[in-house]
């Protein structure tokens, strides 16, 4: 067998926001946040996957949404490459979607308790190894929780989890092990198959169970990922290797200036970071602009030059954006109607 990866976007609403996924979702939900537990005894997915209709759009950045347990909701995103102000991201989400409970003229009363759940492919928090991290509101000093816990976020960082298959012994463990390794497998383990909701899933992610529409949809989102990574390597080489002439630029100026050791490493001090980010920046955006020409020409065909114009004016968090989106376009039109709504 030959298992999709559960990182990319089409593959995680396919196996944990479908329809019949119910029973995955609440185990999954349960590992991660409960430690295992079953505190969540029933949920429902909010806006579910289904493969007759979506579009390939990524209209939210939220992969999974559902209400689960004691009137709760949890927003589910996987996220592949640390992009930027990615950290600022998560928090506007379980902020927005928090604040969207209410309708006009509504009372806070009616205010849910909301739960980010993010799991991230890259590491997040260098400092301390834990794989996942939970946060709330707390007194700075004494540590005191705010009052009604309402908001909660939980990351989930995969490059932190070391252990091997005969390693794993919880609920927790198992489904981790899922996330990070099943691209990798040829077969169900037989650890995982002692837990009906990891067998489902393992069937759900064989690829011989998707659909043609399916099968493409997959090889699209995961050239793109890969060719993101390739513009962020790109750019951090070029970003560095415009700061290394600059910095050797700067510090001649202030040498001349300055005739004074102070000098020379102020000019290098300031060339080593105005060129770091303003060339890792350029290159980056440069990248991006290249894939989503390519993108495109596959998608709809050639583009115009008026088009090429506007899609070089975007800033790097609206090319990030359309890179993710232009995936699902089947038409110029798509295109046309996104940067519309950019401007």
């Amino acid at each position: 067998m030959k298992f999709i990866s559960p990182k990319t976007d089409f593959a995680f609403k396919k196996i944990f926001g479908s329809t019949d996924s119910q029973d995955i979702l609440i185990s999954f939900l349960n590992a991660l946040i409960y430690a295992g537990e079953p505190i969540i005894q029933d949920l429902q997915i909010i806006d579910p996957y289904s493969a007759a209709t979506v579009s390939g759009l990524k209209d939210s950045y939220l992969d999974v949404k559902a209400r689960i347990t004691g009137n709760k909701t949890v927003i589910i995103e996987m996220q592949v490459l640390n992009v930027a102000a990615f950290e600022k991201r998560v928090i506007y989400n379980l902020a927005k979607t928090y604040a969207n409970q209410l309708k006009i003229r509504e009372g806070y009363p009616r205010l849910k308790p909301v739960i980010a759940l993010t799991i991230t492919d890259f590491e997040m928090f260098k400092e301390q190894p834990d794989v996942i991290s939970h946060f709330v509101f707390k007194e700075k000093e004494k540590l005191f929780d705010y009052p009604h816990l309402q908001v909660e976020m939980f990351f989930v960082e995969l490059p932190k989890f070391k252990k091997e298959l005969d390693e794993l012994t919880s609920l927790t463990d198992k489904w981790i092990y899922f996330m990070k390794h099943t691209p990798d497998l040829e077969t169900i383990p037989a650890t995982m198959e002692t837990v009906p909701e990891l067998e489902k899933a393992f069937q759900i992610a064989n690829e011989a169970n998707l659909s043609l529409k399916e099968f493409q949809d997959m090889e699209a989102q995961e050239a793109a990922i890969e060719e993101q990574r390739g513009i962020v390597s790109r750019g951090i080489e070029e970003g560095l290797e415009r700061a290394r002439a600059q910095l050797m630029q700067e510090g001649r100026q202030a040498g001349m200036q300055e005739g004074r050791q102070a000098g020379m490493q102020e000019g290098r001090q300031a060339g080593m970071q105005e060129g770091r980010q303003a060339g890792m920046q350029e290159g980056i955006r440069a990248g991006q602009r290249a894939l989503i020409l390519r993108l495109l020409e596959r998608r709809v065909g050639a583009v115009n030059p008026d088009v090429v114009s506007r899609i070089g004016e975007l800033s790097v968090e609206q090319l990030e954006s359309l890179v993710e989106e232009v995936v699902g376009f089947s038409s110029l039109s798509d295109l046309m109607v996104w940067l519309d709504r950019a401007e």
